[in-house]
Formats: C-alpha cells, sequence, structure tokens
C-alpha cells in the first residue's frame, strides 16, 4: 500500500521504516530538514534498537524515502499523522498545535478515498473535532484514530509485532471501509491472530490514555507500598513478589524505585487529569494527582537517601549510573535519573554521571555537570555511587571490582536492581528503596 508518515519523530520515524519493512511504499514527512536529512541517509536521530537496520534494509528496498515537502503525501492513499503532543508550557494539558498544523498541511494534498490515520495520543474528542475540518476541507476522505502502544527500547518489534490493535472508526460503510484498510496495513500482525478492537473515536483515544494512567498508577501504587515498607522494616520487592503471584494483580510494573519518566507517561497522565477536569469530570480522575505527586517525591527520597548517607551533599563525590529514563533508550525526557542528577549537584554535590546512550542528550539539557565514559570513570573515587537507570551493564558490575575503585562503599540502588547480599559481603553499605 501507498502510505505517508507525517511528522518523523520518535514515533513517525519508527512507523515510517517499519512499514516499509511489512512491505509497503513509504514517505515520511516532516518539517525539520536535519532530521529529514539524518532519516534519509538511513540515520536515525535518536537511539532505539533494531531502527538502523530496519531503516538500511527498508532504504535499499527503495520502499522508503524521507522529505519535507508535504505534496508528496499526495502520491499516497493511507496517511499516518505521528507528531508529538507535548504538555503545554503553562499547565498540564496537551499541546495540539502540532497536530493541528500538521492536519491543517496534510489536507492540502489528500484526495477522495484517502484514508487519515491519527496516531499521535491526544486528548479525548481531537478524532471528532478532526473528523468534522476533515468532512469541511475533503468530504472525500475519512478518519480514523489508531493509537499507539510502544514501548521504548522495543519499539520496532512493537510495531511489526503488536499485542493489539485498536482502531477508531466512524459508524457505517466509511467505518467498515477504514477498518479494511487497516487490516490490509497491519496484514502480517492479523494473520497472526493479533487481537483488533474496532470501535468509535472516543473509544479509541481513551484506549491510550488509560493504559498509561494504569501502568503509572500501577508504579506509583508499590512506590507507595516503598515508602510504607521504609519505616517499618519492610522489603517491598518481597512483597511486590508476593501479591504479583495473585493473577488478578501480576507481577509487572511492580518494581519499586525512583518512578516513571519519559515522553509518554508522565505527560499523559497529566493531559488526561486536565481534560477531565474542561469535560466536567475531574473528581473521576483526581487519583492520578496522587500518582504524580508519589513519582516525583521518589526523586527527593533519593536525594534525601545520598544525604543521610553522606552526612550532607556539599562537596560530596557521587557517581551516578543512568542519565536516561529506562535503559536502551538516549531518551531523557523528564528522566528521573538527570533530574537526581541535577539536583545533587545544585546542592554543592560533585558529581560524575554516565550512561551507556544517553551523555550527549544530557550534556545539552545539563552542560554544568561532569560526564564520564564509563561506569569506572564515573565513580573513581567517589563517596556514594547512585544506580539510577537499570541498564544491564550496571546491575551486572562486579562489586569488589568496582569496590576498588571508590573512597567508600556506599550505593544507592534506585531501581532495586542489585543483589543486595553480594553488595554488602564486598563490604559496601547497600541502601534500595522500600527494602
Amino acid at each position: 500500500m501507498r502510505i505517508s508518515v507525517i511528522g518523523c519523530g520518535y514515533l513517525g520515524a519508527v512507523h515510517a521504516a517499519s512499514m516499509a519493512h511489512l512491505g509497503h511504499d513509504v514517505v515520511g514527512i516532516d518539517v525539520d530538514e536535519a532530521k529529514i536529512a539524518s532519516l534519509s541517509v538511513g540515520r536515525a536521530p535518536f537511539f532505539e534498537p533494531g531502527l538502523p537496520e530496519v531503516l538500511e534494509s527498508a532504504a535499499a528496498s527503495g520502499r522508503l524515502r524521507f522529505t519535507s515537502d508535504f505534496a508528496a503525501a499526495a502520491d499516497a492513499d493511507i496517511h499516518f499523522v505521528a507528531v508529538g503532543t507535548p504538555q503545554v508550557a503553562d499547565g498540564d494539558a496537551a499541546d495540539m498545535r502540532f497536530v493541528d498544523a500538521a492536519f491543517s498541511s496534510l489536507l492540502e494534498h489528500v484526495k477522495d478515498g484517502d484514508l487519515i490515520v491519527g496516531k499521535s495520543t491526544v486528548p479525548v474528542g481531537t478524532a471528532a473535532r478532526l473528523a468534522e475540518l476533515i468532512a469541511e476541507k475533503q468530504p472525500g476522505a475519512t478518519l480514523a484514530w489508531n493509537p499507539e502502544f510502544l514501548r521504548e527500547g522495543f519499539a520496532v518489534k512493537d510495531t511489526v509485532s503488536p499485542d493489539r490493535l485498536v482502531y477508531g472508526v466512524p459508524d457505517g460503510a466509511a467505518g467498515e471501509r477504514a477498518t479494511g484498510l487497516l487490516n490490509e496495513v497491519y496484514a502480517s500482525a492479523v494473520a497472526a491472530g493479533t487481537p483488533v478492537i474496532s470501535t468509535d473515536y472516543a473509544t479509541a483515544e481513551l484506549v491510550k490514555v488509560s493504559a498509561n494512567a494504569f501502568l503509572a498508577t500501577k508504579i506509583s501504587f508499590i512506590n507507595a507500598m516503598a515508602e510504607i515498607a521504609e519505616v517499618t522494616g519492610a522489603d517491598v520487592t518481597k512483597l511486590a513478589d508476593a501479591i504479583g503471584h495473585d493473577a488478578r494483580i501480576g507481577r509487572r510494573f511492580l518494581n519499586a524505585g525512583v518512578g516513571f519518566g519519559g515522553g509518554c507517561l508522565p505527560k499523559d497522565i497529566r493531559a488526561f487529569s486536565a481534560r477531565a477536569r474542561e469535560l466536567g469530570q475531574g473528581d473521576a480522575v483526581r487519583f492520578l494527582d496522587e500518582v504524580d505527586k508519589i513519582n516525583l517525591r521518589r526523586r527527593t527520597r533519593v536525594v534525601e537517601l545520598v544525604r543521610e548517607e553522606a552526612g550532607g551533599l556539599a562537596g560530596v563525590r557521587v557517581g551516578v549510573l543512568g542519565l536516561a529514563f529506562k535503559p536502551h533508550s538516549d531518551d531523557i525526557r523528564d528522566s528521573p535519573a538527570l533530574e537526581i542528577a541535577m539536583r545533587l549537584a545544585e546542592a554543592g554535590a560533585l558529581v560524575t554521571a554516565t550512561d551507556p546512550q544517553a551523555v550527549e542528550n544530557a550534556r545539552r539539557r545539563a552542560p554544568g555537570l561532569v560526564f564520564a565514559d564509563s561506569a569506572e570513570e564515573a565513580v573513581r573515587d567517589a563517596d556514594v555511587v547512585l544506580l539510577i537507570t537499570e541498564w544491564p551493564e550496571f546491575t551486572a558490575l562486579d562489586p569488589v571490582g568496582i569496590g576498588a575503585l571508590v573512597a567508600h562503599r556506599t550505593i544507592i540502588d534506585g531501581r532495586n536492581s542489585l543483589d543486595p547480599a553480594a553488595w554488602r559481603a564486598a563490604g559496601w553499605t547497600y541502601r534500595g528503596l522500600g527494602r
């Protein structure tokens, strides 16, 4: 099928490359010339495992190209809109300027029979509003909403082999046709038995934000339990194992630590709350405000743990392991790791930080920090070692070998990802969260 992808950031670049990998003819369109230039030579402007290989093979096949010219969309029959919806600067709501601009530019080039597919995470009611705009500007085109459920670090796999497909479509024949076209786009996944949920616009929009809200709530729940565990002497990790055996609860996303970050969960739950308030239903999601507060408290708790163990922060040498918000990513958006490193430095600590992929992004955001190329360099002569992003390179560190490099054997495990017994046996003071 002939496909255009509007917006070639994280979501759009992965989607465009994956669609070409699946055999479609794809053009990716973005207003950022530098991004287009990078993608055109097969170089991803961000780190995502598997994406460079898919970009290279798709480009070599002749099925994938990138441009800044919206007119290139005229050759496509299906148009995916995958631009960002960041949080507005002066509030919690989603900033819809980029979505609106993308639709405005795209509608100058769509034709009768075309299908426009929204993939951006948007406030409920957006699709209905945009459908009215399409009916006014190009009544022969149809809108569908197809939310993404990508995990950074696994985005290519999640696009090519999703765990479910959700289509928000209009009623009647137009909706049936839209569903059929999307099933053709995702033919390999549909043939493999991937569940397909075809529904209305509002439900499709809510599926994405409610999924993120649930995951954020689960993470903050176990972190709230960690707060209780810390003052009672309980072990939140064992607690999570125990309740995780209940099939109604499950063990995934019950890992206590510094909490969630990134470009999705934090801003999406805030935007969800803001939209609910606009709809007069703020009480229904008031718990999300506490979810957010619990999450942010964990960052403060880690700073306080460093202060407790070092007897202060001024002049204390801290080796920080991790800057990205999660492993297998270079994404520092709302990263607990980077925020904690910056807070420590602002309080007078001498911070040296490292990350396998996120150092350059962090350097641009926090040029005042000192960065290292390796864990060994970051922790050399440290008074406190702080593990905040659970990269395999960090969780596999030898406590005996690392112990020979530091000034004091004190480690704070911000992800509860280390074996406390092994580190204590090597002479370390080990502090976890809720353990």
